[in-house]
């Protein structure tokens, strides 16, 4: 299938001596819901900020390797430019513009749409179908919504630059379960309807793996294992250390149990 986002062999570095991706590849194809996970700081932001040019903001370099967006390679384009060119990044906390109603908050987002010859119109109403509970607080400053309501609208203003990926970094942060469980089935039918692309960043294995079509697990800033995300779900390393199930009886377990050199070294031999 053919790929809308290829990320080759890539290395990352921070302050000019601390290497944190070692060389990872990934691949999202078109109209897919692709999973990268880990546990907290394996390199899974890092690698979405590398796609999305962000990585200069915080003095971070992708020293080797290449990234392409509809098979064009990313190196040297500004982030303003990739939003325009149809991929956007819903960074992890939200980020949205607390002192702007939500209605403002997804008008600027209409800024996305400059010289891509999109009419802005329907854009919002788009919005309010997936979220009702946005248009009932459109006039509200973005400052006193909810957290869940908050991540909406971070997820509405995506949807009003029409992209071809949406990178969402670390959407469940801080929500109750059941309002997890409303944003996933959210973005599942997004990328039904819609069409678009998603690269899932989550420590949430299984809501994450219920959606996707395949996933990648990291470690340490390199992919461990990847494939299908039914493969995954059923793998015995998977389920046993990011689905907190393992053991012949299913007994819930945390990886943080188990002797990191096992998890090694059944994962690399």
């Amino acid at each position: 299938m053919d790929a809308v986002l290829e990320v080759d062999n890539i290395e990352v570095v921070y302050n000019k001596t601390v290497q944190v991706l070692r060389g990872l590849s990934l691949r999202v194809p078109r109209g897919a819901i692709v999973a990268l996970l880990g546990s907290n700081g394996a390199g899974k932001s890092t690698t979405l900020k590398s796609v999305s040019g962000l990585l200069s903001l915080e003095d971070g370099e992708v020293t080797a390797g290449d990234i392409r967006f509809n098979g064009q390679s990313l190196k040297g384009r500004p982030p303003e430019k990739m939003v325009r060119d149809g991929l956007f990044h819903v960074m992890e906390g939200r980020r949205v513009f607390e002192d702007l109603t939500v209605e403002e908050n997804l008008v600027a987002a209409t800024y996305a749409l400059t010289g891509r010859g999109q009419g802005v119109g329907g854009g919002q109403e788009m919005v309010y179908d997936y979220f009702p509970r946005l248009k009932e607080r459109r006039r509200q400053l973005a400052g006193y919504l909810s957290g869940g309501e908050q991540q909406m609208l971070a997820l509405g203003r995506a949807l009003i630059a029409r992209p071809e990926l949406i990178m969402l970094d670390e959407p469940s942060l801080g929500l109750a379960p059941l309002l997890v469980e409303e944003i996933f089935e959210i973005v599942a039918r997004i990328n039904r309807e819609q069409g678009t692309a998603i690269l899932l960043v989550e420590q949430n294995a299984a809501v994450s793996l219920a959606i996707a079509s395949y996933g990648y697990i990291m470690e340490n800033g390199k992919i461990v294992i990847d494939g299908p995300a039914d493969k995954l779900t059923d793998n015995e390393d998977v389920r046993e250390f990011y689905l907190g199930v393992g053991g012949k009886e299913g007994e819930a377990r945390s990886y943080r149990d188990i002797k990191h050199y096992k998890r090694r070294k059944r994962w690399l031999s």
